[in-house]
């Protein structure tokens, strides 16, 4: 069985499903402050065309409840982590640093803790590319030296520069999946991204383009890039969620113990490209306004994710940034979820 701390978020039921599509048991344990309990519902769903899928139990909590972490251990016999519960809006960390600090690291502390006190000894983390801050170079390898720009980097660098330790005093074997810009949805439309406060690119220009928001801003146009706008390498969310389950059975078959993997289609698009494919998507022109810079914002982050590729066998079936937009565009013409 495995244990999946915020499955009920937007790349937590995209992981939820493609791990109990393979076969496992999942717990979800999530506080639900950004994740939607339909979601859970939505995953069951879908896995009723799977043949021989996991079963998927909901647990409301937090991931840092140390003796609701132990009950859960106690109840079902769990054989991995995987551990995606996290706050991940840039411009909020730098605005409240303590926040991202108690939620993502301290949080991340009690629940190692908990895996050590109940034998649970593999884990697979979710990080960031915000580790890297400023890249010195691109494509960014592994091996690029960790220097985060923003609080939301730090928080999850810290995480993962305790790994080692517990990897050495207590046997945890783990693997860090350094994500990119996670976009998309599902091919179904029935799970993909919803936020209270959204504050993504893609899903932004959509609810644009569909009349839900009035306006868009482009958060600087005098970057040193092609077109003056930030570039990102957006990776869809269901190939993130593929690079999950092969990790997770790597860490398994006791074929990894301890590593580090980026997640990215290693192609670059500006803020500008993205509106374009929204543009295309949506059938009609967009106007935006030109805004200042955000606070700890690289100008560029583009991924090397060919150690995921040749270690894990993993390989993104959705790299081109239109099909990303337009599964984008499917789920929120669809969607129609309640609030949790």
């Amino acid at each position: 069985m495995i244990l999946i701390t915020g499955g009920a978020g937007y790349i937590g039921s995209h992981v939820v499903k493609e791990i109990a599509a393979a076969g496992f048991d999942v717990v979800i344990l999530d506080n639900l402050s950004t994740g939607n309990r339909v979601a859970a519902e939505a995953v069951r769903t879908l896995l009723r065309d799977y043949d021989g899928a996991g079963q998927i139990e909901l647990v409301i909590g937090d991931c840092g409840n140390e003796s609701l972490l132990d009950q859960i251990c106690r109840q079902h016999p769990i054989d991995a982590v995987i551990h995606l519960a996290a706050f991940s809006e840039v411009g909020e960390s730098m605005r409240d640093a303590a926040k991202y600090f108690s939620n993502n690291t301290a949080q991340s502390i009690y629940l190692l803790n908990s895996l050590k006190r109940n034998r649970v000894d593999k884990l697979v983390f979710s990080s960031t590319a915000a580790v890297y801050g400023q890249p010195l170079r691109n494509p960014i390898p592994e091996e690029h030296p960790l220097q985060p720009s923003n609080v939301y980097g730090l928080s999850k660098m810290m995480i993962e520069s305790m790994l080692p330790r517990y990897r050495v005093n207590y046997g945890l074997n783990y693997i860090s999946l350094r994500y990119f810009n996670a976009a998309g949805a599902d091919a179904s439309g029935l799970i993909g991204e919803k936020h209270r406060q959204e504050s993504h690119l893609i899903p932004l220009v959509i609810l644009r383009a569909m009349g839900r928001r009035d306006r868009f801003t482009i958060f600087g146009d005098d970057y040193d890039t092609y077109d003056g706008t930030c570039l990102r390498d957006y990776i869809h969310v269901s190939d993130l969620a593929q690079a999950h389950l092969l990790a997770l059975q790597a860490l398994l078959a006791g074929n990894v113990r301890e590593r580090v993997y980026n997640l990215g289609n290693g192609r670059p698009h500006s803020v500008r490209e993205v509106i374009a494919a929204v543009e295309q998507a949506c059938g009609r022109s967009l106007t935006c306004d030109i805004g200042p810079r955000r606070l700890g914002d690289p100008s560029i982050l583009l991924a090397s994710s060919q150690r995921a590729v040749d270690e894990l066998g993993w390989k993104p079936q959705y790299p081109h940034l239109q099909n990303i937009v337009d599964s984008a565009w499917r789920w929120h013409r669809l969607e129609n979820w309640p609030e949790s």
